[in-house]
């Protein structure tokens, strides 16, 4: 597996109290992983997913993290 690339833009959703104090109540986030073109899309997905259940910060917080891969090749349209 050769990643050439990654990239995230991360995006959460928040609460506000009427104090002013405000904490996260979830957050996605949004890889962009670009691969050699010899290396598996699909191999690369459930690495990516795996990755995510051992992660320690997703399991260090008190709310939601999702993940929206994008696994593309070099050369590939958007790459």
């Amino acid at each position: 597996m050769v990643v050439t690339a990654y990239e995230d833009q991360a995006t959460g959703e928040m609460e506000e109290e009427r104090t002013g104090a405000g904490q996260f109540t979830s957050v996605t986030l949004h890889p962009r992983v670009i691969l050699s073109a010899t290396s598996g899309a699909e191999k690369a997905l459930e690495l990516h997913h795996k990755a995510h259940d051992m992660c320690f910060i997703a399991r260090s917080v008190n709310f939601p993290v999702m993940n929206e891969p994008v696994i593309v090749h070099e050369g590939e349209q958007g790459a």
